[in-house]
């Protein structure tokens, strides 16, 4: 037996909430550096608006990290950290800790076991509603892991409740939902990738006895979970990235950033970044769903102990 044991009772609707939001700033803070480093990628070679020429700065994964440590100092790895986990906090939360009640309401009463279908809608549900709550934490948190990539004294914020003012003083408060639409989407797409992916794989495993309901399982289900997130949503990924990184009037909205991005790299462009998101999101889900079920074992533990 590795960790804690399976409990006989689930453990209530907002332990699960707590526990989602606890997991999900642990995994960001073991998986940040590979995060700032996926951006930085993403974003590499933008055509800004006045134009600039810059020679590549950033090749592959370690490449980046190294060029950011070297140029930037350590702490630059970890730039926009207080977004990322004021982010989870309010976004995870909510996409991972209301799966399961949400997924219970799109099965049919009666029903013997969850559907795909209604595990697919659970997670564009909640993926879609944690987006529009916490859109500003991601784009402050973009803004922050970008800055680096940017000229000279543009946009520079002396800290994350600095970023949230500024940004709603220049750009109006539309300012910090910018890039909702494509987020929207990127996070149906990797709700369901990795919700109900790390769903079916570790009910396979357990439906044919092949692993424990333990550590173990949770790693190879969640190691799985990433890579088809990674695969599917990496074109919304980048899109999303760029648009809320953009100045105002850059893009006149997420398709005309699609289109640029498009005529400027090609199909390749789509995948900017990808080792680093999958090494990123592997990592981060399987830290995450190790921590989440531990935690919720945990909170059912401490919960039926006698006073």
């Amino acid at each position: 037996m590795v960790g804690l044991k399976p409990p006989e009772v689930p453990p209530p609707p907002a332990a699960k909430f707590l526990c989602a939001g606890t997991a999900a700033c642990i995994a960001d803070l073991c998986t940040f550096p590979l995060d700032t480093a996926k951006v930085r990628l993403q974003i590499q070679g933008e055509v800004r608006v006045p134009r600039s020429s810059s020679a590549v700065q950033y090749r592959g994964v370690l490449g980046t990290l190294r060029t950011m440590v070297r140029t930037e100092g350590a702490r630059s790895l970890y730039s926009g950290l207080a977004a990322g986990l004021q982010r989870q906090m309010s976004f995870a939360s909510i996409r991972i800790g209301l799966y399961d009640s949400v997924k219970q309401l799109y099965t049919p009463k009666g029903a013997e076991s969850t559907g795909l279908g209604a595990r697919l809608l659970a997670g564009c549900t909640t993926g879609a509603v944690a987006v529009a709550c916490a859109q500003p934490t991601d784009v402050v948190k973009v803004r922050f892991q970008a800055r680096a990539a940017l000229p000279d004294g543009a946009r520079r914020y002396s800290g994350t409740w600095d970023a949230y003012r500024s940004i709603a003083r220049e750009e109006g408060v539309r300012g910090l939902w910018r890039g909702s639409l494509p987020n929207i989407a990127r996070n149906a797409i990797v709700n369901c990738g990795e919700l109900v992916t790390y769903d079916l794989i570790k009910e396979a495993l357990l439906r044919a006895q092949l692993m424990a309901d333990n550590v173990p399982c949770h790693f190879v289900a969640a190691f799985g979970a990433g890579f088809c997130a990674t695969v599917v949503a990496s074109p919304v990924d980048v899109v999303k990235t760029r648009y809320m990184n953009a100045g105002p009037g850059q893009y006149r909205n997420a398709l005309s950033c699609l289109l640029a991005l498009l005529m400027q790299d090609g199909l390749a462009g789509l995948y900017k970044g990808f080792i680093p998101s999958f090494l990123r999101l592997s990592c981060w889900n399987v830290v995450m769903f190790i921590s989440y079920e531990q935690l919720q074992r945990a909170v059912v533990l401490v919960r039926a102990a006698p006073s």
